[in-house]
């Protein structure tokens, strides 16, 4: 892992011209060319699928990624990657979409950006327009899909059984959202931002993916409308050619192929709106949790990421040398507050030690730690590892369950042998 930051992946260069996903649609890609891809890794990083193995496809301006399923793409970065980098390569980030009707080809030169609703000025803006109405601003940030770890819940709940790959860090640079809402003249009584993009449903009867932010959140510093990531276009298939960016907020919020923006002078209603009011949502209470079975009285959308922190320099399985130094490494990160320590317990958690943080590269971004150690006994041991934020908040020893398997943030382990 770099101690500056930066990436080691080979990155795609920017294209100047019409983008197109590779020549070839996602979307309709065999079963032949699917298994032409395929590899023998293990890649269950322990989780049991009755479909077997989960195989490792290429995809355009993509490395080998973990196929989690086809129609749309959805694929988890191979959890080694973060032990490269805090920052994560492009060509291993992570994909999700929603809806299979996405584009597969975007021409930079006609593509607009349409802001309208409860404004004094409708602006239909394309990227040049973008890149010169104000100072670009560039933020590291963690994007983290809001069922990440879902395979680990138990008892199992429905939805993508995903390992721990589903999220990434990147620099994402771009324009504010606030200067764009400043520009088209937000009018008073305006209470809800909502964004749309290219991706479409295939049928009437399915919601588009649209999200919405509250006009305090969208008017802040925070929420970003990026172009480059890691100093490149996005990638077509991480939002190419805009992107939404809201930091500290699960990845549901960041709407890609980002087209239309709509101020509300009222709630966001409707069968568009299914990903707020139905779709995303968390019992409405302290922990985020029920019982395993039980339905939540109250909901509310999932908002802010919590505090997480996981070991990337090992993983189960692996032999330990008995008595030597060694030295564990990994990530840590939460919603914005910036992580305040991290602590690692080589003995299944009777004794904890303070790792040493890395480079800060900002409150939203991974922050890598290390500890030296020494394994003082041989025999199977469990590695443990819990991040406190700077707003104090520190993993739970013992997983929540919610039905919709998000939010997880348990304190990680891992299980060695040390001879």
């Amino acid at each position: 892992m770099s101690d500056d930051g930066k990436t080691t992946g080979k990155y795609i260069a920017p294209l100047n011209r019409r983008r197109f996903l590779g020549g070839v649609s996602a979307a309709v890609l065999s079963a032949s060319t699917l298994r032409s891809f395929a590899s023998t890794p293990n890649t269950s990083e322990g989780v049991s699928l009755s479909a077997g193995p989960r195989p490792l496809v290429r995809y355009p301006e993509k490395r080998e990624l973990i196929r989690v399923h086809t129609r749309p793409p959805h694929l988890e970065t191979p959890f080694e990657v973060f032990n490269e980098s805090v920052i994560t390569p492009n060509d291993a980030f992570f994909v999700r979409y929603h809806l299979a009707n996405f584009p597969t080809n975007i021409d930079p030169e006609t593509f607009r950006l349409k802001v309208g609703g409860h404004v004094d000025k409708p602006l239909s803006l394309s990227l040049t327009d973008l890149k010169t109405m104000t100072d670009a601003q560039e933020v590291v940030a963690v994007n983290q899909c809001s069922g990440n770890s879902r395979g680990y819940f138990e008892p199992r709940v429905f939805g993508a059984q995903l390992g721990n790959g589903a999220m990434g860090n990147a620099r994402w640079t771009g324009a504010p959202l606030r200067a764009v809402l400043n520009s088209a003249g937000v009018r008073k009584g305006a209470q809800h931002v909502v964004f749309n993009g290219l991706d479409k449903p295939v049928l009437n009867t399915t919601p588009d993916f649209q999200k919405s932010l509250e006009i305090d959140h969208a008017l802040s510093a925070e929420p970003l409308l990026a172009w480059s990531m890691n100093g490149v276009d996005i990638p077509f298939l991480n939002g190419y050619p805009l992107k939404l960016i809201v930091p500290g907020y699960f990845g549901t919020y960041w709407v890609k192929h980002l087209s239309e923006i709509t101020v509300l002078d009222g709630m966001f209603t409707g069968q568009d709106a299914y990903f707020m009011t139905k779709g995303y949502r968390l019992p409405d209470n302290d922990c985020h949790c029920v019982e395993p079975g039980d339905a939540p009285s109250d909901t509310r959308p999932i908002s802010r990421i919590p505090v997480r922190s996981f070991v990337t320099s090992i993983s189960t399985g692996d032999l330990m040398p008995v008595k030597r130094d060694i030295e564990l490494r990994g990530i840590a990160f939460d919603g914005g507050s910036g992580i305040n320590r991290v602590e690692v317990s080589i003995d299944n958690g009777q004794l904890w030690q303070q790792a040493k943080l890395g480079n800060d590269l900002g409150p939203y971004s991974f922050r890598e730690w290390r500890l030296r150690t020494q394994f003082p006994v041989k025999g199977a041991t469990t590695v443990r590892v819990r991040a406190n934020s700077k707003r104090g908040e520190t993993q739970p020893e013992r997983a929540t369950w919610n039905p919709g398997g998000y939010h997880r943030n348990v304190v990680e382990t891992v299980e060695v042998m040390v001879s």
